[in-house]
C-alpha cells in the first residue's frame, strides 16, 4: 500500500499499534477486516490533512462522532478540513464516526475506545439521553473535553456547544411561513428526525410558540421519522390524506425529497417550504425552485470554535467566554452561495 506516512503518525491517527500498521501495510495477515480499513482510513484522512504537515506547532488528536445522515457529516468533515489550517500553528488531526443512528450501547463503546487509545477532545453530535451525558461525564472525568456540535447537551458535562440557536431558527421558520402564507388557513406540515435530538427539539418548540403567539390562525401537522427509522413518504402520504389544507413544509429533519415525492404523488401543491442546511440536495431543490428558503449557518465556524474550545480546556489557548451561537442565514435561490 502506497503512502509516505511515518508507521507511528498512521498508527497514532487510527488509534491501533505500531506492528498493527506494519501487518497491514506489509500484507502480512493476522489483522481483522475492520481494523486493516481503520488503517486504510486513516492514511486517506492523513492525505487529506497534509497540508499541515509541516507545521510545528502543538498536535491535537481530535475525535468527531456525529450522528446524522451522510450527506451532513461529510459537510461537516470538508468544513473541519478547511478550517483546521487556519489553527496554526496548531495541528488538528481528525479521527472520524458517521452513522445515521447510534444506539446507547454503541456510543459507550466509542467513549471507552477513547479512553484507551487517548484523545485530546471529542467533538459530538448525538442525541440528548442519559447514557449520552454518562459517556460525556465519564470522559470529561478523564481529561478528555466534550463539545457538542450542532445539537446542544446542555444537562451534561460538555465544555462547550457550537452551533447555532435552533430555538431561533424555529421562529424564524415560523415568521418566513407566516409572512409568506399570510391569512390563509393552510395547515403547516413539521417534520423531525428525533425527538430525542435537543437541536430539533428546540426549533419545533420555538417554530410552534411562534406560530401560536403571531399566526395562530395557521393549523400544525407534527411526524417524527425515528433515527433510522422506516421511510418517511408514507407517513407523510397519510397526514396529507388527513388534512386537506395542508399546504406548507417546516423540514427540521431532512428526507425532503421523500417529502416532495409524496405531495407530488397526491396532487397536492407546496405553497410554502422551508428546510434546514444548504447540502448538495438541498441546492439543487432551491435552484429548481422546490424549496423556498434553506435555514443555514456556517458549519466551519462551527468546527473552529469546537477546536478552540478543547485546546482552551489544553490551556493550548488563552481562556475566553463560550461562543455565542452562530447566526442564522436564510438561504434563498437568490443569495446561494
Amino acid at each position: 500500500m502506497a503512502h509516505r506516512f511515518l508507521h507511528k503518525d498512521i498508527a497514532l491517527q487510527a488509534g491501533v499499534g505500531i506492528a498493527t500498521v506494519d501487518r497491514v501495510l506489509n500484507g502480512r495477515g493476522g489483522v481483522r477486516p475492520q481494523t486493516q480499513r481503520r488503517v486504510e482510513q486513516a492514511i486517506a484522512e492523513l492525505e487529506r490533512q497534509e497540508t499541515q504537515i509541516g507545521l510545528t506547532g502543538r498536535k491535537f488528536i481530535i475525535d468527531v462522532v456525529i450522528e446524522a445522515p451522510r450527506p451532513f457529516f461529510e459537510d461537516a468533515q470538508t468544513a473541519l478540513t478547511a478550517n483546521a489550517p487556519l489553527l496554526q500553528p496548531a495541528v488538528i488531526r481528525a479521527r472520524y464516526v458517521n452513522d445515521i443512528a447510534i444506539t446507547d450501547d454503541r456510543l459507550e463503546a466509542i467513549g471507552a475506545d477513547l479512553k484507551k487509545r487517548g484523545s485530546h477532545g471529542l467533538i459530538l453530535m448525538a442525541r440528548d439521553t442519559a447514557k449520552t451525558n454518562a459517556v460525556v461525564a465519564s470522559l470529561v472525568a478523564a481529561g478528555i473535553p466534550v463539545v457538542a456540535f450542532a445539537t446542544d447537551l446542555p444537562l451534561s458535562a460538555r465544555v462547550a456547544y457550537a452551533g447555532m440557536d435552533n430555538r431561533a431558527a424555529g421562529a424564524t421558520a415560523a415568521y418566513l411561513a407566516g409572512q409568506w402564507l399570510g391569512s390563509s388557513d393552510a395547515s403547516i406540515l413539521v417534520t423531525t428526525r428525533n425527538a430525542r435530538f435537543r437541536g430539533e427539539e428546540e426549533r419545533e418548540i420555538g417554530f410552534r410558540i411562534a406560530i401560536r403567539e403571531r399566526y395562530d390562525h395557521l393549523g400544525l401537522v407534527e411526524i417524527t421519522q425515528g433515527a433510522g427509522g422506516p421511510p418517511l413518504g408514507p407517513q407523510v402520504a397519510t397526514a396529507i390524506a388527513e388534512a386537506p389544507n395542508l399546504r406548507a413544509v417546516y423540514s427540521i429533519g431532512g428526507s425532503n425529497l421523500e417529502i416532495l415525492e409524496a405531495f407530488a404523488n397526491s396532487g397536492r401543491d407546496i405553497a410554502v417550504y422551508i428546510a434546514h442546511d444548504l447540502d448538495a440536495e438541498n441546492s439543487r431543490l432551491l435552484d429548481d425552485g422546490r424549496l423556498n428558503a434553506v435555514l443555514h449557518h456556517d458549519l466551519g465556524r462551527d468546527m473552529t470554535e469546537a477546536c478552540k474550545a478543547i485546546m482552551r480546556y489544553h490551556r493550548a489557548l488563552p481562556a475566553a467566554p463560550a461562543p455565542s451561537p452562530n447566526p442564522i442565514q436564510v438561504i434563498t435561490p437568490f443569495n446561494r452561495p
